[in-house]
């Protein structure tokens, strides 16, 4: 397994290349989902929402991951309906705390492991799901992305691996 440190980014707010990495990000964030959900359930079940915003957040910071967090779901609601506006809420509660567990650990550590992304990945998924669960008062709805999810958040883990380590690397 590559856990070689990386060049990893902290892009502030003032800079202009924060902006466009980020818009890169959302543009991610609203084609994948739509490739997904040509396949039934593919949004609930691989949570494509989320994959560029860990990318993001990870490589360039939480800046970056949480322009991406909070536009990415607005922008695919206001543009293909999906996710209902009912789900913002709960979605974008997950973008957040993604985008700054995310941009913590990869700046804390440096490096981008296998575990490490499993540990990014299932924090952001049990506060959020804490979170979602005061938010509707529902238990077993807020659970759906553990009873469904699974292979979104290993596409997360392991397609979040591969990007970081392997695709975008040199940048």
């Amino acid at each position: 397994m590559m856990d070689a440190t990386l060049r990893l980014h902290s892009l502030p707010f003032s800079s202009v290349r924060t902006y466009l990495t980020a818009a890169l990000f959302v543009i991610g964030n609203i084609a994948l989902p739509q490739l997904l959900h040509f396949v039934p359930q593919g949004g609930v079940t691989w949570l494509p929402i989320y994959f560029f915003t860990l990318v993001g957040a990870y490589k360039y910071g939480w800046r970056v991951g949480l322009l991406t967090a909070l536009a990415s779901p607005v922008v695919n609601s206001l543009m293909f309906g999906m996710p209902p506006v009912a789900a913002l809420p709960a979605i974008m509660l997950k973008s957040v705390l993604l985008a700054l567990i995310a941009g913590w650990t990869a700046s804390c550590f440096n490096k981008a492991s296998l575990l490490m992304l499993v540990a990014v990945v299932l924090g952001y998924q049990v506060l959020g799901t804490l979170g979602e669960w005061v938010m509707k008062a529902d238990f077993y709805a807020s659970c759906q992305d553990f009873r469904i999810g699974i292979p979104g958040m290993l596409l997360q883990i392991i397609g979040g691996w591969i990007m970081i380590n392997f695709v975008i690397r040199r940048n």
